[in-house]
C-alpha cells in the first residue's frame, strides 16, 4: 500500500508542482471554453490527455521510443500555445469546431508530448518497469488534473456569473492570459 501512495503522490505532485504549471496551463485552455454542463466532455478530455501521458512513459521506459529534451521541452509549450490560439480563434463562434473526436485526439496526442517531457526522471525513479506503479502514477495525475478543472470551473462560473463575463470574453481573456505566460517559455525553449 505504501508504494501505492509513493506513486500517486508522484502522480499528483507532477501535475500540482508550481514550478511546473505548463500541466496546469495546459488544463486551463483545454477547458476554458467549457462550464459544468460540459462535464462529461471536459472528462473525457482530461482522461485522454492522461491516457497520452501514461502511454508515453510505458512507450519510453521500455525504449520504444525516445525524443530529445530540448526538442520536448519546446513542444510542450508549443501545445500549450496552439491550444489557447485555437480558443482565441473560435471564441463566440456558435458553431465552434465541436468535432470532438478530432479534439480528443489531438489532446491524446498533446499528452504524449506532455508525458515525454517527464520520462526521464520517471524512467530513473521505476527502473524495473513494472506496469502497476504506472498506473498509480497516472491515477494521481487524473486526480490532479480533475482537482484542477474542478477549481478553474469553479472560477469560471464566479466571474461569468458574479462578475458578468460573456463566456466569449472569458475565453479570450483566459487564452491570452495563457499566451502571455507561454510565450516565454517557447522563447527560453527555442531550438531553432
Amino acid at each position: 500500500m505504501t508504494d501505492f501512495w509513493l506513486y500517486f503522490n508522484l502522480g499528483l505532485h507532477h501535475v500540482l508542482d508550481w514550478k511546473a504549471y505548463d500541466h496546469v496551463l495546459f488544463l486551463i485552455v483545454l477547458c476554458a471554453a467549457y462550464n459544468f454542463s460540459s462535464w462529461k466532455k471536459i472528462l473525457i478530455l482530461v482522461t485522454m490527455f492522461t491516457i497520452g501521458h501514461t502511454l508515453s512513459l510505458l512507450l519510453a521506459s521500455y525504449n520504444l521510443i525516445s525524443v530529445s529534451s530540448s526538442v520536448i521541452e519546446f513542444l510542450i509549450p508549443i501545445t500549450i500555445l496552439a491550444t489557447a490560439i485555437f480558443n482565441l480563434f473560435t471564441a463566440g463562434k456558435s458553431k465552434r469546431v465541436e468535432k470532438m473526436t478530432v479534439f480528443y485526439t489531438v489532446t491524446l496526442f498533446f499528452g504524449l508530448i506532455h508525458g515525454l517531457g517527464f520520462a526521464s526522471f520517471y524512467n530513473q525513479l521505476q527502473s524495473d518497469r513494472e506496469l502497476l506503479p504506472l498506473l498509480e502514477f497516472a491515477l494521481g495525475i487524473e486526480t490532479a488534473q480533475i482537482i484542477v478543472v474542478i477549481i478553474f470551473l469553479i472560477l469560471s462560473f464566479i466571474f461569468q456569473t458574479i462578475f458578468r463575463f460573456n463566456k466569449r470574453d472569458w475565453i479570450l481573456v483566459v487564452s491570452s492570459i495563457v499566451i502571455g505566460m507561454v510565450i516565454p517559455m517557447v522563447i527560453d525553449n527555442w531550438i531553432f
